[in-house]
């Protein structure tokens, strides 16, 4: 026969306090009531010996307050995705929150869907990192009262915060510029940027500080020198393969955006014998440790995870998640 499971009278029964105590206790509010220690680690002990599970949709419908904090993310397979799940984990756990972090596969329908899924569990606020549609995703959490705040991609209906995409692209350019060797041939004594999708507001702002810095030594840059050619690294295994023919080698430099088109890219040059591979400086707007075991230098931008999370989390500690301002967080430019 199935067990009954125990409820929240039965421990306050054992436990000899009232309901509401032994709620305060297990939804972790018990300092705000000025809850005795002793009683605390009593309810606790009798909780574990009975197997008590804090039923948290429930307790939010009575409190207003579910401790759950949600995580909109585009992918899992990325690194620096990755990374800031788990940074926004740690960080919820120990303001005392739940985190539930899911993936929307960069679909602006997906990341509605999946906003509303977790507004209908009660999470007390969203962190939406890398939204195709930011503002949709605010008007909805707006409509049901849910704090929210923009990461890696702004919107203009929240606070927003993001790495310094032009700052950081700046000095990449720059890093290519100084270590790259000038090319005999006109066309290959250029530097190219590659990946990203044009209407994605981290590349753009990347190309702007790529441009820039070029057109300040050189004059414009030409609009073959840009290949937005999307994150996927199939894409970016072609286009790198297809700029080599056009060019009748690699470039002077490449400007990488991502370490999802650094893989495509790499799938290319492992064709490529090491001595061409020596004439080409690389860098990617991105990071990962693997790439110290590359076979050739790699400059790398690596953003700042604990930065921008630690400024979210500082937006919607203050309640100013409605304040629509951006906070910059400027990236690191390491060498491999």
């Amino acid at each position: 026969m199935a067990t009954r499971k125990s409820t929240i009278y039965d421990l306050a029964k054992l436990a000899d306090v009232s309901a509401s105590t032994v709620s305060a206790i297990l939804n972790g509010t018990w300092k705000e009531r000025r809850i005795a220690a002793k009683t605390v680690e009593k309810v606790q002990l009798l909780a574990a010996e009975q197997q008590y599970t804090l039923n948290r949709q429930a307790s939010g419908l009575r409190t207003s307050k579910s401790g759950l904090i949600g995580m909109l993310i585009p992918l899992h397979n990325s690194r620096f995705f990755g990374t800031m799940a788990q940074t926004f984990e740690v960080m919820a756990r120990a303001r005392g929150l739940y985190p539930i972090v899911v993936s929307t596969l960069r679909d602006p329908a997906l990341e509605l869907e999946t906003a509303s899924a977790l507004i209908s569990y009660r999470i007390e606020s969203l962190m939406v990192l890398g939204a195709t549609d930011p503002d949709a995703v605010s008007r909805l959490c707006t409509s049901h009262g849910v704090a929210h705040v923009n990461v890696d991609l702004p919107g203009t209906l929240a606070s927003s915060v993001i790495s310094d995409n032009y700052w950081g692209a700046q000095q990449l350019t720059a890093c290519l510029l100084l270590h790259s060797t000038p090319q005999r041939v006109a066309r290959r004594n250029k530097l190219y940027f590659l990946g990203g999708v044009a209407s994605d507001y981290a590349t753009r702002r990347r190309v702007d500080g790529f441009s820039d810095t070029l057109t300040a030594q050189f004059g414009l840059v030409e609009p073959g020198q840009i290949e937005a050619c999307g994150y996927e690294s199939s894409g970016a295994e072609a286009a790198i393969k297809a700029l080599y023919l056009r060019l009748g080698g690699l470039p002077r430099a490449l400007f990488i955006n991502s370490t999802m088109v650094l893989e495509g890219v790499i799938l290319f040059l492992k064709t490529l014998p090491a001595a061409e591979l020596a004439r080409c400086t690389f860098g990617c707007y991105d990071w990962d440790p693997f790439a110290a075991y590359l076979s050739f230098p790699l400059w790398m931008v690596r953003q700042d995870d604990g930065g921008l999370l630690g400024a979210a989390f500082d937006i919607l500690d203050a309640g100013s998640y409605a304040e629509g301002r951006v906070v910059e967080i400027k990236p690191a430019l390491l060498s491999m």
